[in-house]
C-alpha cells in the first residue's frame, strides 16, 4: 500500500496510466468486452466494477485538454440516443474529477477501432451492458507533480 495511491490501481495499473504519455488512451472495459483480442496490451481488474477503476484511474491521470474530445462510451445498438445508467455514472465520474469534459457515444465498431490503438485496455468484471469508457490522458502541469 502506499500513501496517496487508490486503493484500486495495483502494480499493473499503477504502472500503465504513469507510462502513459500525453494523448494515449485507456479503455476501461466491461466483461462482455473483447479485450484479450484487440491488441493492446490488457490489464485484469477481476471483481472490480468499470465505475470503480474510471474513479481510480482519474483520480491520479488528467483527460487531454488540447483536443476537442477525450472520453468516449459505447453507443448503445439499435438506440444510439439512449444513455445507459453505467454511462451516465461515467458522465457523472469524469465532470466530478476530471473537469467540464463530454462523454461522447461511439458506434460499437468505431469504438472497437478506438479500443484497438489504446495504450492499455483494462478488463474489469462491469456486468451492467456498456459499461466501457475510452480516456485519453492529457498533460500533468509542474504544480501538480509532488516535489520532494
Amino acid at each position: 500500500m502506499l500513501k496517496g495511491i487508490h486503493p484500486l490501481l495495483g502494480p499493473d495499473l499503477l504502472h500503465a496510466i504513469r507510462t502513459m504519455g500525453h494523448g494515449d488512451d485507456i479503455v476501461i472495459a466491461d466483461a462482455n468486452f473483447p479485450s484479450s483480442f484487440l491488441g493492446p496490451k490488457v490489464i485484469r481488474a477481476d471483481g472490480v466494477d468499470a465505475v470503480a477503476i474510471t474513479e481510480a484511474v482519474l483520480a491520479h491521470m488528467p483527460l487531454d485538454t488540447f483536443v476537442p474530445e477525450a472520453a468516449w462510451r459505447m453507443e448503445v445498438v439499435g438506440d444510439p440516443g439512449a444513455v445507459p445508467e453505467v454511462c451516465a455514472t461515467f458522465q457523472k465520474l469524469v465532470n466530478r474529477l476530471a473537469g467540464d469534459f463530454t462523454v461522447h457515444a461511439v458506434e460499437r465498431f468505431a469504438f472497437y477501432e478506438m479500443a484497438k490503438k489504446a495504450a492499455y485496455i483494462v478488463a474489469t468484471t462491469e456486468f451492467r451492458l456498456y459499461g466501457n469508457i475510452i480516456l485519453k490522458k492529457g498533460v500533468v502541469h509542474p504544480h501538480e507533480v509532488y516535489r520532494v
